[in-house]
């Protein structure tokens, strides 16, 4: 992937611009401060413009920055003293699921989250960030010792989907997905969920059932990727875009449906243009979250957990009501035909 994108050309090409000024004012030591105060404003109005109006899909190529943060970078600049702890106890370690033990804002917390490579080789080693099984149950093994020892919970999501792979499945992905999201909604912890890039399928909610949901602006969260979407309901994956806008996965979306309960702000133009800036500003919104998950009496905080599931979806009865009458209306005129073959028989 281009480390630009086509919308952005015009704010890249007046960035130059600026550039090959500043740096012919140094060279010559003559002053066109006017003209480079012109330039800097211009380019000002014109990233905020492109970025104020970004579709659903450009959201979604944004979160697939290869610059963006990974999870070992939040890592590194959230928190202190962390310890990596690897292996699931049952048939390996899985480099597409980080996890570990850390300090955040003085306090011990686990962390877990997805990892995607930087180059060939990392997206290798790491699977591209799929995860196989023994991924999701090294992060629920290190999900229960936080519980036994009375750590939060934090968990960075960042994954287009699972691993789709046959010995995934002989291995049991979906059922240790399910026992994730199972085990997670009962842990007595707090647990905090950030969706930090892309977050797919059962591979995102696998460790995604949290007290407090945060999001980055640029990010998306949905039950299936846009490429997937259009693949299944129009046999073409070039209609990504299309499907994008009808997934609803953008932060604007998921806060009205109160899928999520915080929009992170990112550096203009993105997460990938300023690491710390990000981090900083996560920061700020997980340590506003966290200390208000502290407070609560932890049975309250599993039993608040449990109905923020129930909530989710909306159903009207009025249409059920019909449809279980309509299946009675069916079932009563099959037994009416069962009857009037018997008697023809006889």
């Amino acid at each position: 992937m281009s480390s630009s994108f086509e919308w952005e050309k015009p704010l890249i090409e007046l960035e130059e611009r600026i550039k090959e000024l500043k740096d012919f004012i140094v060279e010559q030591n003559i002053d066109f401060s006017a003209e480079l105060g012109e330039l800097e404003r211009k380019a000002d109005e014109l990233r905020k413009s492109i970025y104020e109006r970004l579709t659903p899909w450009q959201r979604v190529l944004m979160a697939r920055h290869p610059k963006r943060p990974t999870t070992l970078d939040y890592i590194k600049m959230l928190f202190d003293d962390f310890i990596e702890l690897k292996g699931d106890r049952t048939y390996r370690d899985d480099k597409a699921i980080v996890g570990g033990i850390g300090i955040f804002n003085g306090e011990p917390v686990t962390v877990v989250g997805h990892q995607k490579g930087r180059d060939t080789k990392e997206n290798i080693a790491r699977n591209f960030g799929l995860p196989h099984p023994e991924g999701y149950r090294k992060a629920l093994r290190l999900m229960k010792q936080a519980e036994k020892f009375g750590r939060p919970i934090i968990t960075l999501i960042d994954v287009v989907g699972a691993y789709p792979g046959i010995e995934a499945e002989q291995r049991g992905q979906g059922l240790v997905i399910a026992e994730c999201i199972e085990q997670m909604s009962f842990l007595r912890v707090p647990i905090l969920c950030v969706i930090t890039g892309e977050g797919g399928s059962g591979g995102a909610l696998a460790i995604g059932v949290g007290d407090r949901v945060l999001m980055l602006e640029h990010a998306w969260y949905s039950v299936i990727s846009p490429e997937m979407c259009a693949n299944i309901l129009w046999k073409d994956s070039s209609r990504a875009s299309e499907s994008a806008s009808l997934l609803k996965l953008t932060p604007t979306d998921l806060m009205k449906f109160k899928m999520i309960d915080d929009v992170v702000t990112e550096p203009l133009g993105g997460a990938h243009r300023d690491h710390e800036v990000t981090a900083a500003q996560l920061r700020a919104s997980m340590k506003r979250h966290l200390a208000i998950l502290k407070k609560i009496p932890i049975e309250q905080l599993v039993e608040q957990r449990l109905e923020r599931y129930r909530q989710i979806g909306h159903f009207q009865e009025k249409i059920i009501t019909e449809t279980l009458s309509n299946i009675n209306n069916f079932n009563d005129i099959d037994s009416e035909l069962d009857c009037e073959v018997d008697e023809a028989n006889e």
